[in-house]
Protein backbone atom coordinates (compact mmCIF):
# COMPACT_ATOMS: atom_id res chain seq x y z
CA UNK A 1 0.00 0.00 0.00
CA UNK A 2 1.22 3.45 -0.94
CA UNK A 3 -0.29 7.37 -0.22
CA UNK A 4 -0.26 9.75 -3.02
CA UNK A 5 0.20 13.38 -2.63
CA UNK A 6 -2.67 15.06 -4.05
CA UNK A 7 -3.40 17.93 -6.97
CA UNK A 8 -6.44 19.66 -7.92
CA UNK A 9 -8.23 19.06 -11.37
CA UNK A 10 -9.08 21.74 -13.98
CA UNK A 11 -11.59 23.75 -12.75
CA UNK A 12 -14.86 23.20 -15.27
CA UNK A 13 -17.19 24.76 -16.81
CA UNK A 14 -17.18 26.43 -20.74
CA UNK A 15 -14.08 28.70 -21.26
CA UNK A 16 -15.28 32.12 -21.05
CA UNK A 17 -17.71 31.17 -18.49
CA UNK A 18 -18.76 32.63 -15.09
CA UNK A 19 -17.41 30.03 -12.84
CA UNK A 20 -19.63 27.46 -11.11
CA UNK A 21 -21.31 27.21 -8.19
CA UNK A 22 -18.11 25.11 -7.03
CA UNK A 23 -15.70 27.97 -6.74
CA UNK A 24 -12.95 30.11 -8.30
CA UNK A 25 -12.98 33.32 -9.37
CA UNK A 26 -15.42 35.15 -11.81
CA UNK A 27 -13.52 35.38 -15.18
CA UNK A 28 -16.11 38.75 -16.17
CA UNK A 29 -17.98 41.60 -14.15
CA UNK A 30 -21.25 39.99 -12.39
CA UNK A 31 -24.76 40.86 -13.34
CA UNK A 32 -26.29 43.95 -11.97
CA UNK A 33 -29.74 43.12 -9.76
CA UNK A 34 -32.00 43.90 -12.95
CA UNK A 35 -29.80 41.85 -15.21
CA UNK A 36 -30.23 38.74 -12.74
CA UNK A 37 -33.92 39.48 -11.59
CA UNK A 38 -34.23 39.13 -15.38
CA UNK A 39 -32.38 35.96 -15.81
CA UNK A 40 -34.86 34.20 -12.96
CA UNK A 41 -37.86 35.51 -14.96
CA UNK A 42 -36.63 34.19 -18.27
CA UNK A 43 -36.37 30.93 -16.33
CA UNK A 44 -38.97 30.61 -15.34
CA UNK A 45 -40.64 31.24 -18.89
CA UNK A 46 -38.72 28.66 -20.50
CA UNK A 47 -40.09 26.29 -17.37
CA UNK A 48 -42.52 27.65 -15.64
CA UNK A 49 -43.39 26.55 -12.01
CA UNK A 50 -45.84 24.09 -12.79
CA UNK A 51 -44.10 22.09 -14.16
CA UNK A 52 -41.92 20.78 -11.47
CA UNK A 53 -44.98 18.65 -10.74
CA UNK A 54 -44.71 16.17 -13.33
CA UNK A 55 -43.04 13.13 -12.52
CA UNK A 56 -43.16 10.54 -15.80
CA UNK A 57 -40.74 7.50 -14.68
CA UNK A 58 -39.51 5.82 -17.74
CA UNK A 59 -40.58 2.39 -19.38
CA UNK A 60 -36.60 1.42 -19.09
CA UNK A 61 -36.29 1.92 -15.57
CA UNK A 62 -34.46 -0.38 -13.02
CA UNK A 63 -33.78 1.26 -9.91
CA UNK A 64 -32.46 -2.32 -8.82
CA UNK A 65 -30.25 -2.77 -11.60
CA UNK A 66 -28.66 0.45 -10.77
CA UNK A 67 -28.03 -0.04 -6.93
CA UNK A 68 -26.55 -4.05 -7.76
CA UNK A 69 -23.85 -1.92 -9.94
CA UNK A 70 -22.91 0.15 -7.07
CA UNK A 71 -21.91 -2.89 -5.43
CA UNK A 72 -19.09 -3.52 -7.81
CA UNK A 73 -17.19 -0.32 -5.50
CA UNK A 74 -18.09 -1.82 -2.51
CA UNK A 75 -16.65 -4.36 -0.04
CA UNK A 76 -18.37 -7.74 -1.12
CA UNK A 77 -19.45 -8.89 2.39
CA UNK A 78 -21.41 -5.57 3.17
CA UNK A 79 -23.38 -5.50 0.06
CA UNK A 80 -26.10 -7.49 1.67
CA UNK A 81 -25.99 -5.33 4.97
CA UNK A 82 -26.69 -2.30 2.55
CA UNK A 83 -29.55 -4.15 1.24
CA UNK A 84 -31.49 -5.47 4.40
CA UNK A 85 -30.69 -1.61 5.92
CA UNK A 86 -32.55 -0.25 3.05
CA UNK A 87 -35.51 -2.95 3.11
CA UNK A 88 -36.07 -1.60 6.67
CA UNK A 89 -39.31 0.41 5.47
CA UNK A 90 -39.68 2.09 2.28
CA UNK A 91 -37.94 5.45 4.42
CA UNK A 92 -34.78 3.56 4.77
CA UNK A 93 -35.27 2.30 1.32
CA UNK A 94 -35.57 6.17 -0.05
CA UNK A 95 -32.56 7.06 1.91
CA UNK A 96 -30.36 4.51 0.10
CA UNK A 97 -31.60 5.26 -3.15
CA UNK A 98 -30.02 8.43 -3.82
CA UNK A 99 -28.68 6.69 -7.37
CA UNK A 100 -32.06 6.04 -8.85
CA UNK A 101 -33.22 9.18 -7.98
CA UNK A 102 -31.20 11.08 -9.67
CA UNK A 103 -31.48 9.13 -12.89
CA UNK A 104 -35.41 10.10 -12.38
CA UNK A 105 -34.29 13.83 -11.83
CA UNK A 106 -32.42 14.10 -15.35
CA UNK A 107 -35.54 13.29 -17.16
CA UNK A 108 -37.83 16.14 -15.16
CA UNK A 109 -37.64 19.61 -16.43
CA UNK A 110 -34.84 21.53 -15.19
CA UNK A 111 -34.61 25.15 -13.82
CA UNK A 112 -30.96 25.68 -14.65
CA UNK A 113 -30.43 27.94 -11.97
CA UNK A 114 -27.33 26.22 -11.07
CA UNK A 115 -26.46 25.65 -6.97
CA UNK A 116 -24.25 23.21 -5.01
CA UNK A 117 -26.51 20.38 -4.23
CA UNK A 118 -26.23 18.28 -1.54
CA UNK A 119 -27.43 15.53 -4.03
CA UNK A 120 -28.77 13.76 -0.77
CA UNK A 121 -31.31 16.21 1.04
CA UNK A 122 -33.37 13.87 2.87
CA UNK A 123 -34.77 15.12 6.34
CA UNK A 124 -32.18 12.68 7.81
CA UNK A 125 -29.45 14.73 6.26
CA UNK A 126 -30.15 16.81 8.31
CA UNK A 127 -29.47 17.74 12.29
CA UNK A 128 -27.21 19.43 14.52
CA UNK A 129 -23.67 19.31 15.97
CA UNK A 130 -21.43 21.63 17.56
CA UNK A 131 -20.14 24.56 16.07
CA UNK A 132 -16.36 25.70 16.67
CA UNK A 133 -17.66 28.49 19.23
CA UNK A 134 -19.68 25.09 21.14
CA UNK A 135 -22.75 26.00 19.82
CA UNK A 136 -25.73 23.29 19.00
CA UNK A 137 -26.24 24.41 15.23
CA UNK A 138 -28.86 22.92 12.92
CA UNK A 139 -27.41 22.12 8.96
CA UNK A 140 -27.24 20.09 6.33
CA UNK A 141 -24.94 17.45 7.38
CA UNK A 142 -24.18 15.35 4.61
CA UNK A 143 -22.21 15.94 1.49
CA UNK A 144 -21.32 12.33 0.04
CA UNK A 145 -23.06 13.28 -3.17
CA UNK A 146 -22.40 16.50 -3.54
CA UNK A 147 -22.05 18.62 -6.78
CA UNK A 148 -22.98 21.86 -9.01
CA UNK A 149 -26.31 21.15 -10.51
CA UNK A 150 -30.02 22.57 -10.54
CA UNK A 151 -31.66 24.27 -6.98
CA UNK A 152 -34.57 22.10 -7.50
CA UNK A 153 -32.88 18.33 -7.07
CA UNK A 154 -32.24 19.19 -3.78
CA UNK A 155 -35.91 20.36 -2.78
CA UNK A 156 -37.27 17.38 -4.44
CA UNK A 157 -35.16 15.13 -2.59
CA UNK A 158 -36.16 17.16 0.85
CA UNK A 159 -39.59 16.86 -0.40
CA UNK A 160 -40.27 13.41 -1.59
CA UNK A 161 -38.43 12.25 1.54
CA UNK A 162 -41.10 14.32 4.02
CA UNK A 163 -43.68 12.38 1.80
CA UNK A 164 -42.26 9.00 2.03
CA UNK A 165 -41.30 9.36 5.80
CA UNK A 166 -45.27 10.78 6.67
CA UNK A 167 -46.27 7.36 4.80
CA UNK A 168 -44.23 5.29 7.26
CA UNK A 169 -45.41 7.52 10.24
CA UNK A 170 -49.50 6.61 9.44
CA UNK A 171 -50.12 10.64 8.80
CA UNK A 172 -52.90 11.09 6.35
CA UNK A 173 -52.54 12.88 3.02
CA UNK A 174 -53.84 16.26 3.98
CA UNK A 175 -51.59 16.20 6.95
CA UNK A 176 -48.24 15.05 4.48
CA UNK A 177 -49.08 17.83 2.40
CA UNK A 178 -48.95 20.65 4.70
CA UNK A 179 -45.74 19.00 5.97
CA UNK A 180 -44.12 19.06 2.20
CA UNK A 181 -45.98 22.91 1.80
CA UNK A 182 -44.06 23.52 5.11
CA UNK A 183 -40.61 22.85 3.83
CA UNK A 184 -41.22 24.43 0.52
CA UNK A 185 -42.85 27.45 1.92
CA UNK A 186 -39.92 27.90 3.94
CA UNK A 187 -37.47 27.49 1.26
CA UNK A 188 -38.93 30.17 -1.12
CA UNK A 189 -39.87 32.33 1.64
CA UNK A 190 -36.29 32.45 3.42
CA UNK A 191 -34.24 32.85 -0.70
CA UNK A 192 -36.79 35.39 -0.92
CA UNK A 193 -35.42 37.13 2.04
CA UNK A 194 -31.70 36.00 1.28
CA UNK A 195 -32.28 38.13 -2.27
CA UNK A 196 -32.87 41.46 0.09
CA UNK A 197 -29.50 40.38 2.15
CA UNK A 198 -25.90 41.87 1.43
CA UNK A 199 -24.12 38.81 0.89
CA UNK A 200 -21.73 38.72 3.25
CA UNK A 201 -25.03 38.51 5.71
CA UNK A 202 -26.21 35.45 4.31
CA UNK A 203 -22.33 33.78 4.54
CA UNK A 204 -22.76 34.37 8.15
CA UNK A 205 -26.33 33.23 8.66
CA UNK A 206 -26.93 29.88 10.66
CA UNK A 207 -29.53 28.45 12.85
CA UNK A 208 -29.10 28.10 16.07
CA UNK A 209 -31.17 25.12 17.56
CA UNK A 210 -31.72 26.04 21.01
CA UNK A 211 -32.60 29.19 19.93
CA UNK A 212 -35.13 27.78 17.80
CA UNK A 213 -36.87 25.84 20.05
CA UNK A 214 -36.88 28.83 22.76
CA UNK A 215 -38.67 30.69 20.41
CA UNK A 216 -41.47 28.18 20.17
CA UNK A 217 -42.04 26.90 23.41
CA UNK A 218 -45.18 28.99 24.07
CA UNK A 219 -46.46 26.85 20.48
CA UNK A 220 -45.09 23.75 22.44
CA UNK A 221 -47.08 21.28 24.66
CA UNK A 222 -44.70 21.90 28.04
CA UNK A 223 -44.20 17.57 28.02
CA UNK A 224 -43.17 17.54 24.30
CA UNK A 225 -40.90 20.77 25.17
CA UNK A 226 -39.36 18.57 28.00
CA UNK A 227 -38.37 16.00 25.70
CA UNK A 228 -36.83 18.45 22.77
CA UNK A 229 -34.76 19.37 25.79
CA UNK A 230 -33.68 16.20 26.92
CA UNK A 231 -33.12 15.29 23.70
CA UNK A 232 -30.63 18.47 23.17
CA UNK A 233 -28.73 17.85 26.14
CA UNK A 234 -28.18 14.63 25.25
CA UNK A 235 -26.66 15.72 22.03
CA UNK A 236 -23.84 17.84 24.18
CA UNK A 237 -22.63 14.39 25.79
CA UNK A 238 -22.37 13.01 22.47
CA UNK A 239 -18.35 13.68 21.80
CA UNK A 240 -15.09 11.61 21.63
CA UNK A 241 -15.13 11.15 25.33
CA UNK A 242 -18.97 9.37 25.06
CA UNK A 243 -17.57 7.35 21.75
CA UNK A 244 -14.21 6.11 23.88
CA UNK A 245 -16.79 4.85 27.36
CA UNK A 246 -19.06 2.67 24.12
CA UNK A 247 -16.61 1.42 21.68
CA UNK A 248 -13.61 0.82 23.67
CA UNK A 249 -12.60 -1.07 26.32
CA UNK A 250 -8.94 -1.34 28.54
CA UNK A 251 -7.37 -4.72 27.79
CA UNK A 252 -4.10 -5.56 30.40
CA UNK A 253 -3.84 -1.55 30.65
CA UNK A 254 -3.95 -0.95 26.81
CA UNK A 255 -7.44 0.83 25.39
CA UNK A 256 -8.74 -0.81 22.29
CA UNK A 257 -11.62 -0.54 20.29
CA UNK A 258 -14.55 -3.40 20.71
CA UNK A 259 -14.23 -6.02 17.80
CA UNK A 260 -17.68 -6.49 17.01
CA UNK A 261 -18.11 -7.70 13.51
CA UNK A 262 -19.24 -6.84 10.79
CA UNK A 263 -20.04 -3.24 11.94
CA UNK A 264 -16.80 -2.64 13.98
CA UNK A 265 -13.67 -4.72 13.06
CA UNK A 266 -9.90 -3.57 14.14
CA UNK A 267 -7.43 -3.38 11.53
CA UNK A 268 -5.77 -6.25 12.81
CA UNK A 269 -8.23 -8.33 12.39
CA UNK A 270 -8.86 -7.34 8.90
CA UNK A 271 -5.31 -7.70 7.97
CA UNK A 272 -3.79 -10.49 10.21
CA UNK A 273 -1.40 -11.64 7.38
CA UNK A 274 0.24 -8.22 7.69
CA UNK A 275 2.10 -6.95 10.22
CA UNK A 276 1.01 -4.66 12.65
CA UNK A 277 3.41 -2.47 13.03
CA UNK A 278 3.72 -2.28 8.75
CA UNK A 279 -0.24 -1.15 8.84
CA UNK A 280 0.76 1.14 11.34
CA UNK A 281 3.32 2.60 9.95
CA UNK A 282 0.88 2.66 6.58
CA UNK A 283 -1.67 4.46 8.59
CA UNK A 284 0.21 7.34 10.10
CA UNK A 285 1.61 8.34 6.96
CA UNK A 286 -2.29 8.12 5.82
CA UNK A 287 -3.15 10.87 8.46
CA UNK A 288 0.01 12.83 7.76
CA UNK A 289 -1.47 13.17 3.72
CA UNK A 290 -4.77 14.21 5.95
CA UNK A 291 -2.91 16.43 8.11
CA UNK A 292 -1.95 18.51 4.91
CA UNK A 293 -5.05 19.80 3.77
CA UNK A 294 -6.05 21.35 7.46
CA UNK A 295 -5.59 25.01 8.07
CA UNK A 296 -2.57 25.45 9.64
CA UNK A 297 -4.30 26.47 13.54
CA UNK A 298 -5.90 22.98 13.26
CA UNK A 299 -2.66 21.47 11.96
CA UNK A 300 -0.92 22.38 14.67
CA UNK A 301 -4.27 21.06 17.41
CA UNK A 302 -4.06 17.99 15.23
CA UNK A 303 -0.51 17.70 15.92
CA UNK A 304 -1.16 17.10 20.11
CA UNK A 305 -2.57 13.16 19.32
CA UNK A 306 -1.12 10.19 18.57
CA UNK A 307 -2.89 7.39 17.27
CA UNK A 308 -4.14 4.52 19.30
CA UNK A 309 -5.92 2.59 17.37
CA UNK A 310 -7.75 2.01 14.04
CA UNK A 311 -11.27 0.22 12.59
CA UNK A 312 -13.11 -0.61 10.33
CA UNK A 313 -17.09 0.55 11.07
CA UNK A 314 -20.43 0.27 8.65
CA UNK A 315 -22.00 3.72 8.71
CA UNK A 316 -25.38 4.97 7.57
CA UNK A 317 -27.76 3.07 5.07
CA UNK A 318 -26.88 4.53 1.49
CA UNK A 319 -23.28 4.46 2.54
CA UNK A 320 -22.86 0.22 3.75
CA UNK A 321 -20.62 -0.95 1.61
CA UNK A 322 -18.12 2.18 0.96
CA UNK A 323 -15.01 1.70 2.98
CA UNK A 324 -15.38 3.69 6.41
CA UNK A 325 -12.32 3.85 9.40
CA UNK A 326 -12.49 4.98 12.92
CA UNK A 327 -9.45 6.18 14.06
CA UNK A 328 -8.96 6.68 18.32
CA UNK A 329 -6.48 8.57 19.01
CA UNK A 330 -5.18 10.61 22.35
CA UNK A 331 -3.19 13.61 23.79
CA UNK A 332 -2.51 12.95 27.12
CA UNK A 333 -1.95 9.12 29.16
CA UNK A 334 -5.62 7.78 27.62
CA UNK A 335 -7.80 10.71 29.00
CA UNK A 336 -7.95 13.45 26.14
CA UNK A 337 -9.46 11.17 23.59
CA UNK A 338 -10.39 11.95 19.63
CA UNK A 339 -12.30 9.94 17.10
CA UNK A 340 -11.83 10.61 13.85
CA UNK A 341 -13.82 9.26 11.23
CA UNK A 342 -12.38 8.62 7.38
CA UNK A 343 -14.89 7.87 4.77
CA UNK A 344 -14.63 6.98 1.32
CA UNK A 345 -15.55 9.49 -0.77
CA UNK A 346 -16.46 7.59 -4.46
CA UNK A 347 -18.13 9.62 -7.50
CA UNK A 348 -20.87 11.30 -6.90
CA UNK A 349 -24.45 9.45 -8.02
CA UNK A 350 -24.89 12.87 -9.58
CA UNK A 351 -22.37 12.60 -12.06
CA UNK A 352 -23.33 10.67 -14.71
CA UNK A 353 -26.45 12.78 -15.15
CA UNK A 354 -25.11 16.85 -14.34
CA UNK A 355 -20.93 16.10 -15.18
CA UNK A 356 -18.01 15.21 -13.26
CA UNK A 357 -16.30 17.31 -10.62
CA UNK A 358 -13.96 20.27 -10.87
CA UNK A 359 -11.88 17.80 -8.23
CA UNK A 360 -9.95 15.58 -9.00
CA UNK A 361 -9.72 13.93 -5.52
CA UNK A 362 -13.68 12.80 -4.50
CA UNK A 363 -12.86 13.67 -0.99
CA UNK A 364 -11.95 16.77 -1.80
CA UNK A 365 -15.14 17.51 -3.49
CA UNK A 366 -16.89 16.43 -0.45
CA UNK A 367 -14.52 18.48 1.47
CA UNK A 368 -15.14 21.73 -0.56
CA UNK A 369 -19.03 21.43 -1.31
CA UNK A 370 -19.51 20.71 2.65
CA UNK A 371 -17.81 24.00 3.46
CA UNK A 372 -19.70 26.23 0.55
CA UNK A 373 -23.02 24.60 1.58
CA UNK A 374 -22.69 24.75 5.98
CA UNK A 375 -22.22 27.60 7.82
CA UNK A 376 -19.80 26.23 10.03
CA UNK A 377 -17.70 23.05 9.76
CA UNK A 378 -16.20 21.09 11.38
CA UNK A 379 -12.40 21.98 12.61
CA UNK A 380 -10.99 18.42 11.59
CA UNK A 381 -12.57 18.44 8.36
CA UNK A 382 -10.00 17.20 5.68
CA UNK A 383 -9.20 14.78 2.75
CA UNK A 384 -7.07 11.99 1.65
CA UNK A 385 -6.28 9.37 -0.88
CA UNK A 386 -4.90 5.67 -0.43
CA UNK A 387 -3.69 2.78 -2.37
CA UNK A 388 -4.84 -0.12 -1.00
CA UNK A 389 -3.62 -4.00 -0.86
CA UNK A 390 -5.51 -4.35 -3.99
CA UNK A 391 -3.85 -1.43 -6.01
CA UNK A 392 -6.78 0.80 -6.37
CA UNK A 393 -6.65 4.47 -5.38
CA UNK A 394 -9.69 5.39 -2.88
CA UNK A 395 -10.16 9.20 -1.83
CA UNK A 396 -11.37 9.43 2.30
CA UNK A 397 -12.72 12.30 3.84
CA UNK A 398 -11.99 12.88 7.00
CA UNK A 399 -14.07 14.56 10.54
CA UNK A 400 -14.64 13.88 13.94
CA UNK A 401 -17.02 10.69 14.51
CA UNK A 402 -18.98 12.17 16.78
CA UNK A 403 -19.40 16.53 18.17
CA UNK A 404 -22.60 16.79 19.74
CA UNK A 405 -24.17 15.21 16.41
CA UNK A 406 -27.82 14.89 16.91
CA UNK A 407 -30.28 13.69 14.59
CA UNK A 408 -34.15 13.94 14.89
CA UNK A 409 -35.84 10.67 15.61
CA UNK A 410 -38.04 10.55 12.27
CA UNK A 411 -40.49 7.87 13.30
CA UNK A 412 -41.21 9.42 16.62
CA UNK A 413 -43.03 12.79 15.02
CA UNK A 414 -46.42 13.74 15.07
CA UNK A 415 -47.30 15.94 12.01
CA UNK A 416 -47.02 18.91 13.75
CA UNK A 417 -43.37 18.35 14.71
CA UNK A 418 -42.80 17.36 11.25
CA UNK A 419 -43.57 20.10 10.14
CA UNK A 420 -41.68 22.40 12.49
CA UNK A 421 -38.73 20.08 11.27
CA UNK A 422 -39.71 20.65 7.74
CA UNK A 423 -39.86 24.60 7.71
CA UNK A 424 -36.11 24.09 9.21
CA UNK A 425 -34.83 22.01 6.73
CA UNK A 426 -36.65 24.34 4.06
CA UNK A 427 -34.43 27.28 5.72
CA UNK A 428 -31.42 25.56 6.23
CA UNK A 429 -31.41 24.35 2.19
CA UNK A 430 -32.42 27.90 1.20
CA UNK A 431 -29.59 29.62 2.90
CA UNK A 432 -27.08 26.50 1.79
CA UNK A 433 -28.35 27.35 -2.30
CA UNK A 434 -28.04 31.39 -1.38
CA UNK A 435 -24.27 30.86 -0.52
CA UNK A 436 -23.50 28.99 -3.81
CA UNK A 437 -25.91 30.23 -6.12
CA UNK A 438 -27.28 33.33 -7.50
CA UNK A 439 -30.13 34.40 -4.74
CA UNK A 440 -31.41 36.88 -6.66
CA UNK A 441 -32.21 34.90 -9.62
CA UNK A 442 -33.75 31.99 -7.46
CA UNK A 443 -35.95 34.17 -5.96
CA UNK A 444 -37.13 35.86 -8.73
CA UNK A 445 -37.95 32.32 -10.27
CA UNK A 446 -39.81 31.02 -7.27
CA UNK A 447 -41.98 34.13 -7.00
CA UNK A 448 -43.97 35.27 -4.48
CA UNK A 449 -47.31 32.96 -4.62
CA UNK A 450 -47.08 29.43 -3.36
CA UNK A 451 -47.77 27.78 -7.16
CA UNK A 452 -43.73 26.60 -7.17
CA UNK A 453 -44.83 24.95 -3.15
CA UNK A 454 -48.13 23.20 -4.47
CA UNK A 455 -46.02 21.76 -7.25
CA UNK A 456 -43.19 20.16 -5.71
CA UNK A 457 -46.19 19.07 -3.22
CA UNK A 458 -47.77 17.01 -6.31
CA UNK A 459 -44.14 15.93 -7.39
CA UNK A 460 -43.29 14.80 -3.81
CA UNK A 461 -46.73 12.27 -3.54
CA UNK A 462 -45.95 10.67 -6.81
CA UNK A 463 -42.49 10.09 -6.07
CA UNK A 464 -43.60 8.90 -2.85
CA UNK A 465 -45.80 6.29 -5.04
CA UNK A 466 -42.63 5.45 -7.22
CA UNK A 467 -40.85 4.75 -4.22
CA UNK A 468 -43.40 2.32 -2.73
CA UNK A 469 -42.83 0.59 -6.10
CA UNK A 470 -39.01 1.05 -5.73
CA UNK A 471 -39.41 -0.53 -2.24
CA UNK A 472 -41.27 -3.32 -3.47
CA UNK A 473 -39.06 -4.27 -6.53
CA UNK A 474 -35.66 -4.84 -3.88
CA UNK A 475 -38.07 -6.89 -2.14
CA UNK A 476 -39.05 -9.04 -4.92
CA UNK A 477 -34.96 -9.08 -5.97
CA UNK A 478 -33.94 -10.31 -2.40
CA UNK A 479 -36.46 -13.13 -2.78
CA UNK A 480 -35.32 -14.09 -6.01
CA UNK A 481 -32.00 -14.48 -5.20
CA UNK A 482 -30.97 -11.31 -7.50
CA UNK A 483 -30.29 -9.29 -4.69
CA UNK A 484 -28.45 -10.30 -1.15
CA UNK A 485 -29.90 -9.03 1.93
CA UNK A 486 -28.57 -9.06 5.64
CA UNK A 487 -31.05 -8.20 8.37
CA UNK A 488 -30.57 -6.70 11.69
CA UNK A 489 -27.07 -6.03 11.69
Amino acid sequence: MTVKKEKKGATGGKPGARASAAGGPRTRAPLNRPDRIALGKGARRAVPLEAHAQFRPGGSRDPVGLLLGQAGSRVPELVPVRHGRMLVSPFTYYRGAALPMAADLADTPSSNLRVQLCGDAHLSNFGAFASPERRLVFDVNDFDETLPGPFEWDVKRLAASLAVAGRDNDFSDKARRKIVLAACTGYRKAMRRFAEQPFLDIWYAHLDIEEVIGEFRSQIKAKRYRATEALLAKAHTRDSTQALGKLTVVVDGRRQIISDPPTVVPVEELFSDVQSDAIYHLIRTVLGTYRDSLQSDRRHLFDQFTLVQMARKVVGVGSVGTRAWIALLDAMDGVEPLFLQAKEAQPSVLAEFLGRSRYDNQGERVVAGQHLMQAQSDIFLGWTRVTGQDGVDRDFYVRQLRDWKFSAPIEAMVPSGMAAYARMCGWTLARAHARSGDRIALAAYLGGSDRFDQAIADFAEAYADQNEDDYAALQTAVNQGRAEATFGI
